[in-house]
């Protein structure tokens, strides 16, 4: 199971939110941010809201649930 968070990219681009804006403003770390672009990362509680908050949006609307992919062989 993965968590993606492309729905956040999409809507940071949307509301021309940038990622220096993002770290000036102490909301997420350039380190957290590359990580959850590789797929690699996960959002804290205090964080999310910090997101929620300037997006105006709900956790869902930031991030989905993507299930595993079972292959038989």
């Amino acid at each position: 199971m993965a968590i993606s968070y492309d729905k956040l990219f999409k809507l940071l681009e949307e509301k021309n939110v940038t990622t220096y804006y993002l770290r000036q403003n102490k909301i997420i770390g350039q380190q957290t941010y590359y990580n959850l672009k590789n797929g690699k990362g996960n959002l804290g509680g205090e964080t999310l809201e910090k997101l929620c908050k300037l997006l105006d949006c709900q956790p869902g609307d930031l991030m989905e649930y993507v299930p595993d992919t079972w292959q038989t062989e």
